[in-house]
């Protein structure tokens, strides 16, 4: 391992821009182009946003996220975690517009947002304990001319 980041922060919406832009700040120093640096900022705004959506119910006290980052020669890994209610069927919420909120407005495309902005994606859920997604993003396919400099 390069280099470790580990931030909990509260399951609010309002913290979602700071974690998605933490993770970005995060990765700099593999110099990611401006494309690498959107696309995960884009998973882990899916990821934090699912948590606050779906994880809690109204009322519970210990509503967080745990957010952990890792860099391996050029890949910047990351897990994003809850210990709220789990998912009951993965497979079924890893589908293309699936939603346990059909009456609001939830697009169900979440997961396959992350699938596809990043190079590896996987998904574990524990009914009453939690559920964490785990992403990486190779650095350095993008285009030269884009890269961001540390």
């Amino acid at each position: 391992m390069d280099n470790y980041m580990k931030l909990e922060i509260a399951a609010k919406g309002e913290n979602e821009s700071f974690a998605r832009s933490a993770v970005a700040a995060f990765a700099l120093p593999l110099s990611p182009s401006l494309n690498e640096i959107s696309d995960i900022k884009t998973a882990v705004s899916e990821a934090v946003t699912n948590c606050v959506v779906h994880a809690y119910k109204k009322g519970d006290e210990d509503r967080k996220i745990v957010i952990e980052c890792r860099i391996f020669d050029g890949e910047l890994h990351i897990e994003i975690t809850d210990y709220g209610c789990g998912i009951e069927d993965v497979e079924k919420a890893q589908a293309p517009f699936y939603t346990t909120l059909s009456g609001e407005e939830r697009s169900g495309m979440g997961f396959t947002i992350m699938q596809t902005f990043m190079d590896g994606f996987s998904l574990k859920s524990a009914r009453g304990k939690g559920t964490s997604v785990t992403m990486f993003k190779r650095i350095g396919a993008g285009d030269e001319r884009e890269r961001v400099n540390a």
